[in-house]
This record gives structure tokens, sequence and C-alpha cells, in this order.
């Protein structure tokens, strides 16, 4: 900028990195998207950043090197250099110091680094302001401006898988919307306070933590990799009935990711929702059943009871034959009163008198209220299937 006076100013704009040569020369022989024998091919040795900055994708750092110098002969005082950044929906400061430079010199500079972890979306407007006084005690100011794009760098895309248990699986599917490949450095599931969790992205067998994309974990532009998560509410949740019920907040994804100059960007999702499954007023689960069993020899299986409704249950249980499952016991026993939000294990016998895959029914019945009004719960609970081998 050059002012009536005849003294020069200017703001020097640099974009992300500069890197020495032999280090970008091994990450693009490093890179999967180069041609083997041809890495460097159209490149000098000097990697040189365009004036433009260009784009960049949400979740990444933005960095700026400005730098103000005089380039007049006059010696310029109260130098004051502001750095902000406009948004869609705001403003924000990014200067290092507020305070003013008392005496710039001739051919000497003002410099600043400034730095923006970028979390919106659509048009960025860089907007460097300099004032200053001339040696005639007139006071100056000019701005200059840059504007760059902020784009999405990932679609994620969530599905939830509820198991016959208390268990939730999640599947997270991750695309890659970018140009460029992307390396996944890490990619997990925060819980909330309800649940811990197990990650299912490892090679059963394999090396301790091999991952099942293997050792060089990229992601080329289009392709969507999906990543999945076991989900068990914690024991003094899991024992409360009435918690777990309605929209749960599961937790939410953390994405950290490297592109091509080694730049590290991260996403973390909103917190992830999801509608738990209706059981009724009452559920019924199981807690130990054997993986095999002798033919016609007795075997122990463990019921869990669970009232889900907000009244007291008084139970009754009925068992049902079927051509291959027998129970041994009572049949009609009852089984007593069972508050809201309270469970009962119930031991049971049966045997089995077919080989093979076998399926057993049982039902548990509520007599009718007090009212005189008949309203049974006719729960067909959970089909399980026994292994028999000859005795």
């Amino acid at each position: 900028h050059n002012d009536s006076s005849g003294m020069d100013l200017y703001i020097n704009y640099k974009g992300r990195l500069v890197l020495k040569w032999d280090l970008f020369d091994q990450l693009m022989r490093e890179d999967p998207s180069t041609i083997n024998g041809a890495e460097a091919l159209m490149l000098g040795e000097m990697l040189t950043l365009p004036q433009n900055f260009g784009n960049i994708f949400l979740g990444e750092t933005f960095s700026s090197y400005i730098s103000v110098h005089n380039d007049s002969s006059q010696v310029v005082k109260d130098v004051l250099v502001k750095a902000d950044l406009q948004t869609s929906s705001q403003r924000l400061n990014l200067s290092a110091s507020n305070s003013a430079v008392a005496e710039l010199q001739p051919e000497c500079c003002i410099d600043d680094v400034i730095h923006h972890e970028v979390k919106e979306i659509g048009t960025h407007i860089l907007v460097c302001a300099v004032s200053y006084t001339t040696q005639y005690g007139e006071k100056l100011y000019f701005r200059k401006f840059f504007k760059f794009q902020v784009l999405k760098p990932l679609d994620v895309k969530t599905k939830f898988y509820n198991a016959e248990t208390d268990e939730v699986f999640l599947e997270a599917q991750i695309q890659n919307i970018t140009t460029s490949p992307m390396f996944m450095e890490k990619v997990s599931l925060e819980p909330s306070m309800m649940y811990n969790v197990t990650e299912l992205n490892t090679v059963a067998g394999g090396e301790d933590g091999e991952s099942t994309f293997g050792k060089m974990s990229y992601l080329q532009p289009t392709d969507t990799r999906q990543y999945l998560y076991c989900l068990k509410p914690k024991p003094e949740y899991a024992e409360k009935a009435g918690v777990i019920k309605g929209v749960t907040v599961i937790g939410k994804l953390d994405i950290v990711w490297k592109t091509n100059l080694g730049e590290r960007g991260r996403l973390q999702t909103s917190q992830l929702q999801r509608m738990a499954p209706g059981y009724g007023d009452i559920r019924l689960s199981l807690e130990m059943i054997p993986d095999t069993v002798n033919l016609e020899e007795p075997f122990d299986i463990i019921c869990k009871i669970t009232n889900c409704s907000e009244r007291t249950m008084d139970l009754e249980l009925e068992m049902c034959n079927t051509r291959s499952i027998h129970w041994c016991g009572v049949s009609g026993r009852q089984l007593g009163k069972l508050s809201p939000g309270a469970f009962l294990s119930l031991p049971l016998t049966l045997l089995s008198s077919v080989q093979g895959l076998q399926v057993g029914w049982r039902r548990l019945d509520e007599p009718p209220p007090p009212s005189g009004r008949f309203s049974p719960l006719t729960n067909v609970l959970r089909v399980h299937r026994f292994r028999a081998s000859p005795g």
C-alpha cells in the first residue's frame, strides 16, 4: 500500500506450510496417489504456494503469516496491526497482540502468525487492518482482504442395531468427499456416561491392535469405510429398567485425519441419539444358557424378568412344552409381585428330546387386575436355540 506521503506499507500473506524439499520428497514418495518412479513429475525443488489461499476443510487449522513492511524512507509511529476473521455468523480477532508498535524504521517489518481452528462451513474473510502515524502527525489507515472457502471434508452416516441383550451396535460410515487421499489417524467413539464401548475394528487373533484396514490407513477420494462399535449399558444403569427408555444419548464420534501435506484435521459429531426398543410392560431376557446339552438330560437356564411398566405386576409362570423341548417343573406357578423397575432372576430346568438345533417357547402371564377387567399380558418371549448331542 502506498500512501500520499510516499511511505509504502504492504501485507505479505502466506498460507499453511512451507516445507523443505527433502521432507516434501519423502511425503510424495509415500503418497499412494503418486506414480511409482515419477513422484516428482512436474515439480520443481521449491514448493511455491499461491497468493490466493483457495479452500480449507472444516476441522482443519487455518494458519497465516502476516508481515507489515515499511517500504519508505520515513519512520512511522503507533503502528497497529489487527487481523480479524469474518464468518457468516461472527467476527473473530486473531491478533496475538492488540498494542501498537511505537516506531517502525525504514526497511523494517512487523510480523505476526495467527492460527484458528475452523468450525464453520462457508465463506471466510481474513481482514488485515493497519493504522499508523506519519512523521508529520498524519494518521493513516488501510485494510486488505483475503477470502477463502471452508468445505465439508467428510460425509458421516450412522446406523444403530439393537442386540437381543442390552448391547447396541453402532455402524459409522465415513466417506472422503475431498479430492485428495486422507490418512485416517483416529476414528473413535466417546460414549455417554451411561455406556461402555468396545471397538470392533481390529483383527481377531492378529497383532496387538492391528486394524482391519491395514497398517496404511488411507481413505481415497469418494471411498467409504465402515467402523463398528459395541455399546453396553453400565451395570448401574442396566439394572434400572426405566432409565434406558425412549431416546437415549449414545455418545459422539471423534475423527482425526491428515492430508497430503501433513495437515491435521479433526471433527467431532454432535451427540448421537437412538430410540431404545420398546419391550412392553414386561421384559424377559436370558442370563445363562449352555451352548451344548446332552440328549434327554436336564439342563438349567437362568432368565431375568424386568417390570418396565409404571405399576406393580403380579406374575404367574405357565410352561408350554413343544415336540422337542420339555419343561421340568410346576406350571402355573405364582412368581409373586414385581414392583415398577424391579427385576427377578428365575432359574428353570429343561430337557431336550430331539437331536440338533431346537427351539423352546416360554410364556409369562399377568393375572387379571383386581378391577375384574381381564387384561392379560401374553408376551411371546424370546426364541432360544439349543444344540443337542447324543448322550
